[in-house]
């Protein structure tokens, strides 16, 4: 073997770092809160809830899942060796 061989051998390893892994904590937090907060009781045919139209449930946690949902996807795909490694500089 070469010794760019060798070099991209060691190179090689876990695709995703520790720092993905707290991203994607994070974001899976974010996704369950979301969806919690649009939990809640319905109307039936005897009484209309009206807290089915409350901003906490319509607003607030579809938001917050969204951002769960598109933090996921930059946790997968950044390389926080690279972020920290030019913000050093």
């Amino acid at each position: 073997m070469t010794e760019s061989q060798e070099n991209n051998k060691e190179k090689r390893g876990m695709p995703l770092q520790r720092g993905n892994f707290i991203g994607m904590a994070i974001a899976g937090a974010m996704i369950v809160l979301g969806f919690l907060l649009m939990l809640g009781g319905s109307s039936t045919a005897e009484a209309f809830n009206p807290d089915i139209f409350s901003t906490r449930r319509i607003v607030v946690g579809p938001i917050i899942a969204f951002l769960g949902f598109v933090l996921m996807a930059v946790a997968i795909i950044i390389d926080p060796e690279k972020l920290f490694r030019n913000r050093k500089k």
